[in-house]
């Protein structure tokens, strides 16, 4: 780290803190040659996560989007907005820890219908008929067959 005021190159760290939210470290520092104490921040930069949908088109990861799906499918279910948070917090985890920054729309939905037939089956149905979009009757009783 560079000294603001002289332009030193070597510093010390004189004491670290997390910031409230836990995202950043504040570090206040000495520069080793004029003494000056000054304050730098660090922070994890993150990349964007992309969702590849099935047009080939990509759009930027929106928890929220999949949040409002999920709610919709749970209308009316004994299913809490806490449960529906830690399952998109839980996909969310699982695509940057092993997909990587793009993931095909249909692993994104392939992982939440997975967690979901564990939590409420119909809540699991009501958002298998929409991202799956059965064709007719005929695939919706085979899903359901599937889930007995």
């Amino acid at each position: 780290m560079r000294c603001p005021f002289c332009g030193h190159e070597e510093t010390k760290v004189v004491d670290s803190r997390v910031s409230e939210g836990r995202d950043t470290i504040r570090r206040r520092r000495e520069c080793l040659s004029c003494s000056q104490r000054f304050t730098t921040y660090e922070r994890i930069e993150e990349q964007p996560l992309m969702v590849v949908k099935r047009d080939g088109s990509r759009e930027p990861w929106d928890r929220n989007k999949l949040m409002r799906g999920l709610m919709t499918a749970a209308t009316k279910r004994p299913v809490t907005a806490v449960q529906l948070e830690a399952l998109v917090a839980g996909v969310e985890a699982e695509i940057r820890n092993s997909l990587g920054y793009e993931v095909a729309a249909r692993q994104v939905g392939d992982m939440v219908l997975k967690r979901l037939k564990e939590l409420d089956r119909v809540a699991y149905i009501r958002f298998a008929s929409v991202y799956k979009s059965f064709k007719d009757l005929d695939e919706f009783t085979t899903e359901l067959r599937e889930l007995r």
